[in-house]
């Protein structure tokens, strides 16, 4: 195996680091040529200029058989693996950092509406996050989050993501099942609307929509109790780990996740929980913002 440091490159996101080493292999100027699925996952994600990390978070050996390992504290990549597992991993591990710092990725659109601040969130289910905030936007929502909301560990939104979809899929993560994000644009809006962002201080969200958008669905609003609020935001929380996912055909994304974590996590959900949660059924996005207008 070539030992030879060919990158040592550093990202963060907010005041979250994280490290990556390179051996091995041919010379490279970055370890991915394209943040756009960091950015539209952890909503501001660059390279810093310089490297402050005294150690790295995820070692990548070129060379050798493929493989991919965790040892509590850094994940190790062998062999030859294209831009998608990687920023896959990168993801998980910069999310852990953020919650380290206090920042929590929510796997959520938000916006500000009618005087409130509030989340779309993708829950266990993800029906109609994306289209909740076209359709808030168009009735004159500003838009503070699309894919993600980076909620801080006093209930603010301190950072979203811009992009309302994710246009292409890098190689190794291509998936058939994902329909193209304009087909629901076309099939409710004609084209896709244009709204503008949010760009005060970050902002208290002061309460949650967990939609279901179906065509089959009367209209229905049910405040959730405790247990359905929490159960609901921490899928949009685990989003993130990754827990479920293939890198590759044979290799799982390591375990990242422990007892402790998780625990600090329920503490976290259990805080932010206790502003209002309300489930929405709606056949469109039209009548799921005319049920949210009714809550507000």
């Amino acid at each position: 195996m070539n030992d030879t440091l060919r990158l040592t490159e550093e990202f963060s996101a907010g005041a979250a680091r994280l490290r990556v080493d390179v051996y091995g292999g041919e010379p490279r100027e970055h370890v991915l040529d394209d943040l756009t699925f960091l950015n539209y996952r952890l909503a501001d994600v660059r390279i810093s200029p310089t490297v402050t990390l005294d150690a790295p978070d995820i070692v990548w050996h070129q060379d050798g058989e493929k493989a991919v390992r965790y040892d509590g504290r850094r994940v190790t990549f062998t062999g030859s693996w294209p831009a998608g597992p990687l920023q896959k991993v990168i993801v998980a591990v910069l999310a852990l950092r953020m919650e380290d710092v206090g920042l929590h990725p929510s796997h959520s659109a938000a916006v500000q509406y009618r005087g409130r601040t509030f989340l779309f969130l993708g829950g266990e289910s993800n029906h109609g996050k994306s289209m909740g905030l076209i359709e808030a936007g168009i009735r004159g929502a500003l838009q503070v989050a699309s894919e993600t909301t980076v909620i801080s560990q006093y209930g603010r939104a301190v950072m979203g993501s811009a992009a309302p979809f994710l246009v292409k899929r890098t190689e190794g993560t291509e998936r058939s099942d994902k329909a193209a994000p304009n087909k629901g644009v076309e099939k409710f809006w004609g084209r896709m609307p244009t709204w503008p962002m949010y760009e005060g201080e970050p902002p208290n969200i002061d309460l949650v929509i967990v939609p279901a958008i179906d065509g089959n669905f009367d209209p229905a609003t049910n405040r959730l109790i405790p247990f359905e609020a929490q159960f609901q935001f921490l899928h949009s929380l685990q989003n993130y780990f990754l827990t479920n996912e293939l890198l590759a055909p044979g290799h799982v994304i390591p375990m990242l996740d422990n007892d402790e974590l998780r625990q600090r996590r329920a503490e976290f959900v259990a805080s932010f929980c206790e502003r209002p949660f309300y489930f929405i059924r709606a056949a469109t996005p039209q009548v799921l913002l005319d049920e949210v207008d009714k809550v507000l």
